[in-house]
């Protein structure tokens, strides 16, 4: 988080700083035309900070029947993302070599499905990742499978499915590939994102993947499927699934039977959205969207004077939403926005933080770590030119380079290290870091910037438990799904 420094006294730089001769003038531009730094104090924070002390402590009476055991990571999380973008943990400084113009620029928490920040900067970065380093330059296809409500929560208390179901994911396009082509004629190639909410933050397992058009031959070239049979996919995928539960010991032979029986299954593939090969914005903006956070500051507004949350759907249209049903949510009744509790809202989201090491990014076929590999060995590749990054560099340093600066010009087309005072470019002169607690105070009390901690109020007494052993409430997943 930039923060300039008030009232600082202009310095000469030495030698190393003072490489640029004869700065020309610059006109000043209006103000509102640079970066404005993000406001920590968003209703999300604010709602952790009050009442997430008390949802720990009420966890296991309140929410461990429906969304299963704590996990610690969540906590963890938590107390990194109330860290994020404070100064009082390290930052770094920015100055300017024209007009010695400063200011700061706090760390980052860099958590999963808790800091709507840290997300949108890892959803940069891995589309610039993917378009540079991974995808071949041939149309692409999104392809979004998910599964029946009476299934979903198998993954809820059994995350490990997760990446299993992902794994189906692929089988399925390989298998509908393979019915096109007649054979083995090559391998699909594929990335595949795994998500868990749905529009209203609800538990929501599904796959988004982004799939080449087609299949790549052993000496790399591209054969192009543009139609497929979306009637056998779905079956495909459907079977996948069943095969997948039966091997966990998660359902039996009766539940398939009885669900193939279903008019409506509730199993579905999509692959109707398609990316062109010239179209690298188009490309941008899917990647991030399957890698977003699973909620939005901007469709969070608290309400009423008790603190309940109302979230906005992301369609503005009022629907079925979601369909008959699902307990979690009021069934059947048409509306764009769901109203939670506090602590309610923050079981919705905690649920969606990944654990420790587990992937929701995933590379399959010709786009597989190995296989890439092995091509790398044989052709270097040559790594692009990014926004915000000058021409010339080493391969290792354009890596580097892809800083928050370049990320946030990418976003709001402007340039952060660009001097509000001069214009000229800023550059980071120096890091400090957490460990250095007294020259962190010193320097953040000498520019006015320091803030003392306000106090939380104390927590209500912990429940005590009286098993280790959770509740889980199957039924209600299946309220009407038979």
């Amino acid at each position: 988080m930039p923060c300039s420094i008030p009232g600082r006294k202009k310095q000469r730089l030495g030698t190393e700083h003072s490489h640029r001769p004869n700065p020309v003038p610059r006109t000043k531009k209006p103000p509102g035309k640079f970066y404005r730094p993000r406001n920590h104090e968003t209703p999300f924070f604010k709602l952790v900070r009050d009442h997430f002390d008390e949802f720990e402590n009420v966890y296991f009476e309140r929410y461990q029947a429906k969304y299963g055991y704590w996990r610690p990571v969540i906590r963890s999380s938590i107390d990194k993302f109330f860290k994020c973008g404070d100064l009082k943990e390290g930052f770094a400084r920015v100055r300017c070599p024209d007009c010695h113009e400063e200011f700061f620029v706090a760390f980052s928490c860099r958590q999963r499905a808790c800091c709507p920040t840290c997300d949108q900067k890892r959803a940069l970065l891995l589309g610039h990742r993917l378009k540079d380093e991974v995808f071949v330059e041939v149309p692409h296809r999104q392809w979004v499978f998910t599964i029946p409500k009476r299934l979903r929560i198998y993954f809820r208390f059994d995350r490990a499915l997760l990446g299993k179901l992902c794994r189906a994911a692929y089988d399925t396009v390989r298998d509908v590939y393979a019915l096109e082509i007649d054979g083995n004629l090559g391998i699909p190639a594929m990335v595949g994102a795994v998500q868990t909410f749905g529009d209203l933050i609800h538990w929501h397992p599904h796959i988004h993947t982004i799939v080449a058009d087609g299949v790549f031959t052993e000496t790399g070239h591209f054969v192009r499927i543009p139609d497929t049979w979306k009637h056998r996919a779905i079956d495909i995928w459907r079977d996948k699934v069943f095969d997948l539960l039966l091997d966990e010991k998660k359902i039996d032979p009766d539940t398939v039977s009885g669900m193939k029986e279903w008019k409506n299954s509730g199993f579905s593939v999509d692959n109707s959205v398609i990316i062109e090969a010239e179209d690298k914005e188009g490309m941008q903006r899917l990647v991030e969207y399957i890698s977003r956070c699973p909620f939005s500051l901007t469709r969070m507004i608290s309400t009423t004077k008790e603190g309940d949350i109302l979230y906005r759907a992301s369609n503005p249209q009022c629907v079925p939403f979601p369909i008959a049903g699902d307990h979690e949510l009021t069934a059947g009744n048409p509306r764009n926005f769901e109203v939670f509790k506090p602590l309610d809202f923050l079981a919705n989201v905690t649920q969606h933080i990944p654990d420790k090491g587990e992937h929701q990014i995933r590379y399959y076929g010709f786009y597989s770590n190995k296989k890439r590999g092995m091509r790398g060995k044989k052709e270097p590749t040559e790594v692009k030119s990014q926004p915000g990054v000058p021409e010339g560099d080493t391969t290792f340093v354009k890596k580097c380079k892809m800083t928050w600066a370049a990320l946030i010009k990418c976003v709001y087309e402007v340039d952060p290290l660009e001097c509000p005072k001069c214009g000229g470019t800023m550059k980071i002169i120096s890091f400090i870091e957490r460990h250095q607690a007294d020259v962190i105070e010193k320097i953040l009390r000498h520019c006015g910037l320091w803030k003392e901690e306000q106090p939380r109020p104390p927590p209500p007494e912990k429940a005590e438990s009286k098993s280790d052993e959770p509740k889980l409430d199957y039924g209600f997943f299946e309220q009407t799904c038979l």
